[in-house]
């Protein structure tokens, strides 16, 4: 796809993935279309499938939600059946906001948001390992977050977008 982003297409990109709540006019107006060609265009990269979604990002600290995990987890046994049972079953925790398969001596690395210690520890005997499925759970608290960004970054696919800061 990066070599049909012309540099139209990349600069809606790069303002729709900083502020997803831009109005089409908002955007038109920036990039220099007016608002109907610009539509056609974002709506071409919705249907291509280079947007997959717009979202809100919430402020995990005003809404209680300040404890912040990072694991690793190893299953018992690497079996296609309990790779699919642990995947299909991290899809249902509304904890767990990133989960990666992962190279090296663990399966998986798991992004877990709680409300604290306490939660985290429940959340971790009631789910990951009620499933009977993991042998190793390495886990590292967050102290504090130096970067936290959902934006790809474009500049290295588009000579037409400058690198933010």
């Amino acid at each position: 796809m990066s070599e049909h982003l012309d540099a139209v297409d990349a600069r809606i990109l790069d303002l729709i993935q900083h502020d997803a709540g831009l109005s089409v006019a908002e955007i038109a107006e920036r990039v220099g279309l007016s608002s109907s060609p610009c539509w056609r265009r974002i709506k071409r990269l919705e249907d291509e499938g280079v947007i997959q979604r717009r979202v809100t990002i919430l402020d995990r600290e005003k809404l209680g939600l300040d404890f912040e995990v990072y694991c690793t987890v190893k299953l018992s046994l690497p079996t296609k059946d309990n790779l699919d049972t642990f995947e299909q079953s991290v899809k249902r925790w509304p904890e767990v906001v990133q989960c990666a398969t992962v190279t090296g001596s663990s399966d998986y690395e798991l992004r877990i948001v709680t409300r604290d210690m306490h939660t985290f520890d429940e959340f971790l005997r009631d789910k990951v390992l009620s499933l009977s499925l993991v042998s190793n759970i390495e886990s590292r608290i967050v102290i504090r977050t130096v970067k936290n960004s959902t934006a790809v970054p474009l500049g290295l696919v588009s000579p037409y977008v400058s690198t933010r800061t």
